[in-house]
């Protein structure tokens, strides 16, 4: 079995797209998914398979739309790639001044290099942003509302979705707690 977090993107914002964590984990349990936990309503859920990442989005993206009537793009990552999401961070979150943070965009796919080139023309002394492979790591020195650089990423041409640092770090506590039983 494999440990998996599914991020679910544009789900319960602004009165769109509502799903009740309670019947989104029982869509996915009913879907065959083990050990299937959320974490509040922003769409992120933790679950154990034996099926393969790519196909496995595909099927919960297809129950979610069946359940709930509107189509929803689910980005995976294992247990491996979360913890190398967290390693990979270059900005330092134990040290954050009042007012920074840090977030991360998780990409279904790898962007192509002329949408990360016009991505970091967006970079500046309040907004940086650092690219490992499916993940952008943003660090902003006042919020990510007021942010050219973020205002930019639905221009990169793939599925994301951002959680910030207090989120990804709860979510691997969560997966630890999975594992330890």
């Amino acid at each position: 079995m494999t440990n998996y977090i599914a991020l679910l993107r544009g789900i319960n914002v602004g009165g769109h797209n509502i799903i009740k964590m309670q019947e989104l984990r029982t869509v996915l349990t009913n879907m065959g998914l083990e050990q299937v936990r959320t974490y509040i309503q922003s769409g992120n859920v933790l679950f154990q398979s034996d099926k393969n990442a790519s196909r496995l989005s595909e099927l919960i993206e297809q129950e979610i739309n069946n359940a709930f009537g509107f189509s929803v793009t689910v980005i995976l990552r294992t247990e491996k790639e979360w913890e190398q999401l967290i390693k990979n961070c270059p900005y330092p979150v134990d040290s954050l001044l009042e007012g920074e943070s840090v977030h991360v965009a998780c990409l279904a796919e790898q962007p192509k290099q002329e949408a990360i080139d016009h991505l970091l023309q967006f970079k500046s002394d309040l907004d940086e942003c650092y690219i490992e492979g499916k993940e952008i790591y943003f660090y902003f020195r006042q919020s990510i509302r007021d942010s050219k650089l973020a205002s930019q990423l639905p221009k990169i041409g793939v599925p994301a979705t951002v959680r910030n640092w207090k989120t990804i770090l709860k979510l691997e506590a969560m997966l630890k707690q999975v594992i330890e039983g």
